[in-house]
């Protein structure tokens, strides 16, 4: 079936009796119990066997696994997690020991790398940053015998940069370099990586597949059943399990997941385009505007250009903050992925202890503004963005 269907079709516990409910049953229980001691240590031998604690698994959280299982197309099943840093942290954890080295992509989540750096420094772990682009350059950091991890985002934040995802999962494989993807800000409708040849896809479930900004959650979705064993344990241990009511909204909201991507992804795309034709706005970030460094890379493995857009303004930094604060159908909040559109400026938010030329490093110019682009009527969008740039200079 197409994606489509398949996320109307969400996984649903078996139900007896000959019916069942339409909508997954939310089992907000911590705890379940036994009618012999035999049956209880038997279900705590592993990942899929009957419920015993929620912590180790749960009906409305399972069902939610098999379903972002379903979407990525992961042969080895899914963990949820109570965020998308809990899902990267056990991934990481659980994979990595002092003395490892891990290659990741430059350009990463702010988390992410924060992450990685104390491993780095606490754990001995060696973090090797490479552009993304270049298929060699990961190659050679990757001939080091301790490497173990290659580590992308399909877009990222804010810059929306695409790396060369099927070389750099290609060449992971034959070194026998385990691959994570980050794959939040594309979603599955947009790109599967797994199908490019990444072991573990991860996502912060909070932004598109919930979609309503009202859940917390992530998830690491797995190419390979036993890749999924050897991180279970690290989940349990860590607490960092999804609740049952955020599985439920969450499964809640996927079934429109494919909907919404389509009008994040139109409504992001025109405005990309309207921005760019103003000269007041020095640069736009959107992976599928022609000119963007990434523009090659994002025809290539996405099947739309997301939902995400950046834009650099004349002014820099007091014009960026002025803009956010003249803008009314978009709010002013830090997360992304919702209907409704939202706006940042990372310099004075995310990023605000960076100094000019750390940001410069990281691709943020002191006016850009991030802007997760909603679903609302783009001609009302516009309107709004327009009447914020034609106030003029602060």
């Amino acid at each position: 079936m197409e994606l489509t269907t398949r996320a109307v079709h969400v996984a649903n516990p078996p139900f007896p009796d000959g019916s069942r409910p339409l909508s997954v049953p939310l089992v907000q229980s911590s705890a379940f119990a036994f009618e012999s001691a035999d049956a209880l240590a038997e279900a705590m031998a592993g990942p899929d066997g009957r419920y015993v604690y929620s912590r180790r698994g749960n009906p409305t959280v399972r069902a939610l696994e098999q379903t972002l299982a379903g979407l990525e197309g992961g042969a080895g099943g899914a963990i949820a997690f109570a965020s998308g840093m809990g899902a990267i942290s056990g991934v990481l954890l659980a994979l990595l020991k002092p003395g490892d080295r891990v290659v990741a992509q430059r350009c990463l989540y702010g988390g992410t790398y924060a992450v990685l750096s104390d491993l780095a420094a606490r754990y001995g772990i060696d973090v090797v940053y490479v552009s993304g682009d270049d298929v060699a350059e990961f190659e050679e950091a990757a001939q080091h015998p301790a490497t173990r991890l290659l580590v992308l985002e399909t877009v990222a934040n804010p810059t929306g940069q695409v790396p060369d995802l099927p070389g750099l999962l290609s060449a992971a494989r034959w070194l026998g370099v385990t691959s994570v993807v980050d794959n939040s800000l594309a979603s599955p409708v947009l790109c599967r990586p797994l199908e490019l040849g990444a072991d573990i896809v991860v996502h912060s479930t909070t932004k598109y597949l919930s979609g309503h900004s009202d859940v917390l959650g992530g998830a690491a979705v797995f190419a390979d059943d036993e890749l999924r064993r050897t991180v279970w344990p690290r989940t349990v241990e860590l607490g960092a399990c999804a609740d049952p009511f955020a599985a439920w909204l969450t499964l809640r909201g996927i079934p429109t997941l494919p909907l919404r991507m389509r009008e994040h992804c139109a409504n992001a795309e025109a405005l990309a385009a309207r921005l760019a034709a103003r000269d007041d706005v020095e640069a736009v970030h959107y992976p599928w505007l022609p000119g963007h460094p990434s523009y090659k890379n994002a025809r290539s493995v996405l099947s739309g250009g997301g939902g995400l857009l950046s834009f650099e303004l004349a002014g820099g930094r007091a014009a960026g903050r002025a803009f956010i604060e003249r803008v009314g159908i978009a709010r002013l909040a830090l997360s992304l992925g919702g209907v409704e559109s939202l706006v940042t400026h990372p310099a004075s938010t995310s990023h605000r202890e960076l100094d000019g030329p750390a940001l410069a490093a990281a691709g943020i110019a002191p006016g850009l503004v991030r802007m997760s682009v909603g679903i609302e009527a783009v001609d009302d969008l516009w309107a709004d963005l327009r009447q914020a740039l034609e106030q003029g200079a602060p």
